[in-house]
């Protein structure tokens, strides 16, 4: 590899991460705690003020779930596979479909019945940046969005401005299977489904 390349490559690792990060909905804290890598380590190498080097990419790529070719963008082969790595988070399993860590970003979930004392709780709720995008091939989704609660059974896609408050279960015994396309920065899917009534 030639060293333009390699500045290249190492260069565009800290905007990887970043972007990483905050599709996990992760914290610079939570991460630094899950690696044992200091707080003012991640942010430099975030921002480019630190190179990556093996001992900092292991412990992320761990962290993630991902392969470490993925953190560092290595070089596209041909092979248009895309070889998910599954990983668990809050108790439900996410398939990644994309493999790229900018832009949108393509999930299929796997989300466990809820307990059945439980089953009629208020849903917890968070906000964030970016744009989100749902597909429900199985089973039944709670969608709890700011003051709606909707359930989507499969088929059935909506779509919502992550900065509303918002949360997910499965509205069943069973299992709900959905596609989840997310954009960070607010990309939109061109599909729009309104809740039944509307």
């Amino acid at each position: 590899m030639a060293d333009e390349d390699l500045t290249e490559v190492l260069t565009a690792v800290g905007p990887r991460l970043r972007a990483l990060r905050r599709t996990r909905g992760t914290t610079l804290a939570q991460l630094s705690e899950t690696t044992g890598i200091s707080l003012s380590t991640l942010s430099r190498l975030e921002s480019g003020q630190r190179k990556p080097t093996l001992e900092l990419l292991l412990p992320l790529a761990k962290a993630y779930g991902v392969q470490l070719d993925e953190l560092v963008g290595a070089p596209a082969t041909g092979d248009p596979r895309v070889h998910p790595r599954p990983f668990t988070r809050n108790g439900q399993t996410f398939i990644p479909l994309t493999r790229y860590l900018g832009g949108l970003h393509a999930y299929k979930q796997i989300m466990p019945p809820r307990p059945q004392d439980r089953s009629d709780e208020p849903l917890e709720q968070r906000v964030h940046e970016g744009y989100e995008w749902l597909y429900v091939l199985s089973g039944r989704l709670r969608l709890a969005l700011g003051e709606h609660d909707l359930v989507l059974t499969a088929g059935e896609a909506a779509e919502f401005d992550t900065r509303t408050p918002h949360g997910f279960a499965s509205a069943g015994d069973q299992p709900v299977e959905f596609l989840s396309l997310f954009g960070a920065q607010g990309e939109r899917i061109h599909v729009r489904a309104r809740p039944a009534g509307t």
